[in-house]
């Protein structure tokens, strides 16, 4: 059986990157991430000065999705002194496509934001990839923005999404 609670939620550890590397190859032919990229992330996702969460959802002994978030200083326009986060990275294998495993990772990243007490979530996301920009206003996200040529090799444009209040409840 495959679906959204088939697949396991937990930490992502070093030991993790080769299959998530197999997994975003396949997924971002044109931009996946390097193995030094994700060494670099999960450098900052533990301890008490911990500014990173990822997490991976495995089935059945396979690696079926990813999610990671950064936090950063106060660049809110609400005013507050409230911790900014951007969400990194989603990544759902094509044989999970619509079964809810991206709004169960999106979920768990919005939770992680929350403990880290941001004040909003901001993202890009690949201006033709419809899929995750629907994912991401049932979860309240709104554009505000558009960087052009984000992506590259392909110079494709990313959309800027935030969502001002990851605390708020969601109906994905």
């Amino acid at each position: 059986m495959t679906g959204p609670e088939t697949a396991v939620l937990r930490e992502m550890r070093w030991w993790d990157i080769e299959a998530v590397l197999a997994l975003e190859r396949e997924l971002f032919p044109d931009d996946a991430w390097s193995r030094g990229m994700f060494w670099s992330e999960l450098a900052h996702a533990r301890g008490p000065g911990a500014t990173r969460h990822y997490v991976v959802a495995r089935e059945d002994d396979r690696i079926v999705g990813y999610a990671g978030l950064a936090v950063s200083g106060t660049a809110s326009d609400d005013g507050s002194d409230a911790p900014v986060a951007d969400v990194q990275t989603i990544a759902v294998a094509r044989d999970h496509w619509g079964t809810g495993l991206g709004s169960r990772l999106l979920t768990d990243l919005l939770r992680a934001a929350t403990s880290f007490e941001c004040g909003e979530v901001l993202l890009e996301c690949r201006i033709d990839n419809v899929r995750a920009q629907k994912l991401y206003e049932r979860f309240g996200f709104e554009t505000i923005g558009v960087r052009r040529g984000y992506y590259q090799p392909g110079n494709v444009d990313a959309l800027v999404m935030r969502l001002t209040d990851p605390s708020a409840p969601t109906t994905p």
